[in-house]
């Protein structure tokens, strides 16, 4: 009998009551995966107290060292500890539903008028922003991870393999994920606490006074055979329709090929959303070509103004690409399709890594070496946030960027005569609003947006 069919006694939050919790979470989850993941720390920590400090941040650290977002992992994690797969299956839809209705919206609203000047105008303006809100994500998350020298030197060691070498990501977190877990084996002091994420901020909360208390619930233990089982049927789920469209539709289509790489990104991009969008900028613009550099930062844009997880974005890039390359169909209708494709085979794997792995993490919780692994792969995650927000720095403050590259190297550096002055001014004046004076990320947004419309009413853009 697997851990869900097994009597159990009723849960100690009742499933309506976590459904609201679920659906409040997701309303309130702007401001990419740090903000998100601080909305649920206080919520599900301080004021419900369904789980601890430590517990949330184990899950967290797992979710961390797992392909894909981090912050919508989490919240499947979490519902699946309340209320096993039924809990993780809720959670984690509810977490994505605004933001997808939202990005879909506004996605058709792009395609029909993002040639618009007054338009071109407010995401000229948001493009500034969106680079200052990825440096205060940095800051905030290497504020926790980056606690000693030992850190530090593995997140700049991430930035030079990533952004001077083009060292692939999944590397990059296997190495730092070995430094820390053998860093801890031989006891150095550098790596013997895990570290910590920039949303877990809060008051400390300890896991015995919560609801889950701290040990470990029945349907945690791990169970092989219902691992598998659950893997078999998410795994169809998933690689069905990939099949499918290949089979029917050939390799070469539009549609495959965003099945396939949005397949492929679910599982070699590691680190977090941001992490991510410095692989999907890259593919989707300079391998692909469904969309320019500007209109990556046109749809991250989207994706902070909007709820939900900011790899959104990456229904943004499916429903250009395949409004811009299904020639067979409606470009709009194309889009939908492309931007539902991209959805699902992005989130459904998400559901797969916790429901496998997270009964055999909870059994390793308070191991060592495992957090110590975990916690470097933070840090290394700092150096790939940093190298994301000088690539969106080169292609906001730069009209031109050229690359270097070489054997071992793929750096890109700006053509210094194609530099942007109102970007950059605009860039500098969201800077000091948001570290000088304390900003949020609304309505930073919202005044970036309005300094774009007023910079193209004064005939400072085409």
């Amino acid at each position: 009998m697997n851990p869900d069919e097994a009597p159990k006694a009723p849960p100690r939050v009742p499933f309506s009551e976590a459904l609201r919790v679920w659906a409040r979470i997701a309303a309130l989850s702007f401001g990419g995966p740090a903000g998100q993941i601080a909305v649920m720390h206080r919520i599900l920590v301080e004021e419900k107290r369904w789980l601890g400090e430590q517990r949330f941040l184990h899950a967290l650290n797992y979710c961390m060292l797992l392909p894909g977002p981090e912050a919508q992992q989490l919240t499947i994690y979490i519902g699946w500890l309340m209320h096993r797969t039924l809990g993780g299956l809720a959670a984690g839809l509810l977490f994505i539903l605004p933001g997808f209705l939202a990005i879909m919206g506004l996605s058709i609203l792009y395609l029909t008028l993002g040639d618009v000047g007054p338009v071109s105008a407010i995401f000229f303006g948001l493009k500034a922003a969106v680079l200052v809100i990825v440096v205060q994500a940095m800051l905030r998350i290497g504020g926790r991870a980056l606690r000693n020298g030992a850190l530090i030197a593995v997140a700049a060691a991430a930035f030079i393999a990533i952004a001077v070498f083009g060292a692939p990501f999944p590397l990059i977190i296997l190495a730092a994920g070995l430094i820390g877990f053998f860093g801890a084996q031989a006891g150095l002091p550098a790596f013997a606490v895990s570290a910590g994420h920039g949303g877990a901020a809060g008051a400390s909360v300890a896991d015995s006074q919560t609801v889950l208390g701290d040990t470990n619930p029945d349907h945690t233990q791990p169970n092989l055979a219902w691992a598998l089982r659950i893997a078999g049927v998410i795994l169809v789920l998933w690689l069905a329709p990939v099949l499918a469209l290949g089979l029917t539709l050939g390799w070469d289509n539009t549609f495959t090929q965003i099945a396939v790489f949005f397949s492929k990104m679910a599982v070699v991009t590691f680190g977090g959303a941001y992490a991510v969008l410095a692989y999907v900028a890259q593919e989707a613009v300079q391998t692909y070509g469904w969309l320019r550099p500007g209109e990556m930062l046109d749809g991250l844009a989207l994706a902070e103004t909007t709820p939900g997880p900011l790899i959104m974005v990456t229904q943004f890039v499916g429903f250009l690409g395949a409004a811009r390359g299904a020639t067979a169909l409606d470009p709009l209708w194309a889009g939908v399709l492309g931007g539902v494709l991209t959805t699902w085979v992005t989130f459904t794997p998400c559901f797969l890594w916790i429901f496998l792995g997270a009964p055999f993490v909870e059994a390793l919780r308070g191991a060592r070496a495992l957090n110590a692994a975990l916690g470097a792969i933070t840090a290394a995650v700092v150096g790939v946030i940093l190298n994301l927000a000088l690539w969106f720095a080169l292609h906001v403050m730069f009209d031109e960027v050229r690359e270097i590259g070489g054997p071992w190297l793929a750096l890109q550096v700006p053509v210094l005569g194609s530099l942007n002055l109102a970007s950059l001014l605009l860039t500098l004046a969201a800077a000091v609003a948001a570290f000088g004076f304390r900003v949020g990320v609304l309505p930073l947004l919202l005044g970036c947006s309005a300094a774009g419309l007023a910079l193209y009413g004064a005939g400072l853009l085409p």
